[in-house]
């Protein structure tokens, strides 16, 4: 089946769903993927890590998604940080060897593209991992928190089966061994190590201790808030917690699951828009619940991303 340029592609900040994902209930009999790089992957050759695409070539770009993610930045000449941009976003990518391929749209050339993307500012870049959008970045991003992304967005694919890789010239003969493990603070291990045993509970009051002696610790914040949303899913499956939604809609913690499991799969809106209406019909005490569950999520999915400051927008609305 040939590959279509989208229709619309709505725009969006860092997509960290998949945070939680590898550990969201899932459907049985789904099937499991295999590791980056492993034996049999699929290797295409390309001319380059680094293609020069357009409204005619985006179907040809946009069928190696299957093979490697293929990161779509939209830039123009026009704008110097997007050219700038540009030049991290290639040297990342020849970083990571052929595991990652970047096309550049010159949105002023490509009108279309520009269109399909709903591009708002530039630059803009747009994953794309088995055909499927992932949004990644509006404006420029500093080079560290760009490479951090590429590490996820690696882990995303091989939980959609994108295990393969490009060959091209400026890749190198040798693939790089992976990038090297982020050392962890010693205050971290011990929550670290729960959470990867599966061992949700000790994790969060692990890091709920570093945040007792480091409250300004923002990456334990950040982790203690996902491995929450793990915990809560610990156990269930997507059948269960939407039967059980269905057949009690007055039930504040049947909704909530609802609204992390919606999270946990991606469906970042359904799960504000789920809280937030829910929010607007409740008491007092229900109010207080939710609106801590809200906030949870919102660091979860990362206060930079615009569905999370449009949902506090209506947040505060509500409130005041």
């Amino acid at each position: 089946m040939s590959q279509q340029m989208p229709e619309r592609i709505p725009g969006g900040g860092i997509d960290l769903s998949h945070l939680a994902a590898a550990r969201a209930p899932q459907t049985p009999g789904a099937p499991s993927t295999g590791a980056v790089g492993a034996p049999g992957a699929q290797v295409v050759d390309v001319p380059s890590l680094v293609l020069d695409i357009s409204d005619a070539t985006f179907e040809q770009t946009a069928q190696l998604s299957s093979i490697v993610p293929v990161v779509v930045h939209l830039w123009s000449e026009r704008s110097e940080a997007s050219v700038a941009f540009s030049a991290v976003l290639e040297t990342l990518t020849r970083e990571f060897a052929g595991r990652i391929l970047l096309a550049r749209v010159d949105v002023d050339a490509n009108p279309g593209l520009a269109q399909a993307f709903q591009v708002q500012s530039i630059p803009t870049a747009v994953a794309l991992v088995g055909g499927r959008p992932v949004p990644l970045f509006q404006g420029p991003v500093p080079e560290e928190q760009v490479r951090e992304i590429f590490g996820q967005l690696g882990q995303l694919a091989e939980q959609q089966g994108v295990v393969g890789r490009v060959s091209a010239p400026d890749a190198g003969a040798e693939v790089p061994a992976e990038p090297a493990e982020p050392v962890i603070p010693a205050a971290h291990l011990a929550a670290v190590e729960a959470a990867e045993r599966g061992d949700y509970a000790t994790a969060v009051a692990e890091w709920e201790g570093v945040l007792a002696k480091a409250p300004a610790d923002a990456e334990a914040r950040a982790a203690l808030v996902q491995v929450k949303l793990l915990q809560r899913l610990e156990g269930l499956t997507l059948e269960g917690v939407r039967a059980d939604a269905a057949a009690r809609p007055d039930d504040l913690d049947a909704q909530l699951r609802v609204a992390d499991l919606d999270l946990s799969g991606g469906h970042v809106e359904d799960a504000f828009l789920r809280l937030l209406d829910r929010f607007a019909a409740s008491d007092d005490a229900d109010r207080a619940v939710i609106r801590e569950r809200l906030l949870e999520l919102f660091e979860v999915v990362g206060v930079a991303d615009p569905r999370v400051i449009a949902a506090r927008g209506r947040l505060a609305n509500l409130l005041y």
